[in-house]
């Protein structure tokens, strides 16, 4: 007889984090686009973030598109401590690690792509290392937005990357930004009906452009 094949189990993300920095001055940097990012799946489902100090962070709960219930967060601890409030939540609900989707920017991505994973290092983002050592393993889905390189990135210094990274994106980049947002949620919502497996393919074959405005 033939062996029947075992299908592997659905991950499907029962806690949603954006990473960034609290304070107005960070509002809309690239370093940012976590929160940016957890702001507009809030909005397109009616979700109200409240400041909750047992959590360290700004959380909010309700109903997923997928039908079951979703958390966000976005932690209040400073990016290098995004882990602490990260571990507050998935412990205080005993939520396993493989259910925390995390959504952070990335450098190494060109503006308009994002890609999405089930698991893998933190790639130099001190977010993610603060994540991983608090949830102690890489084991956890994590959906990254690219942000790009500052212009003649090979001849810059590490002060040109911490400003690039620190400010904001422009005018024209806004533009794309909200369009790759739109694609975000979409992306999520995705990972919450079919799981994250079958949103990868998705997410991770689509370059957003300008364009698609018109």
């Amino acid at each position: 007889m033939t062996e029947a094949v075992t299908q592997p189990a659905l991950v499907i993300p029962q806690l949603i984090v954006g990473l960034g920095n609290p304070e107005s001055k960070y509002d809309q940097t690239r370093h940012n686009i976590g929160f940016t990012a957890v702001e507009a799946l809030c909005s397109a489902w009616g979700i109200t973030l409240a400041e909750n100090r047992k959590f360290q962070g700004e959380y909010g709960e309700g109903m997923a598109p997928g039908g079951g219930k979703i958390r966000l967060l976005k932690p209040l601890t400073y990016m290098n401590r995004s882990g602490q409030a990260i571990q507050s939540v998935t412990s205080w609900y005993k939520l396993p690690p493989e259910s925390v989707l995390i959504i952070y920017d990335d450098m190494d991505l060109p503006l308009g792509k994002t890609r999405l994973r089930l698991s893998g290092s933190a790639g130099g983002h001190n977010g993610m290392k603060s994540a991983i050592a608090h949830l102690n393993t890489q084991n956890f889905p994590r959906l990254r937005i690219g942000i790009g390189k500052p212009k003649d990135a090979a001849n810059k210094d590490d002060s040109d990357t911490i400003s690039h990274v620190l400010g904001r994106f422009s005018a024209t980049e806004n533009q794309l930004m909200s369009l790759v947002l739109q694609f975000v949620v979409e992306c999520v919502e995705l990972t919450l009906k079919q799981g994250v497996e079958k949103a990868m393919n998705v997410c991770n074959s689509r370059t957003i452009s300008n364009s698609e405005s018109c």
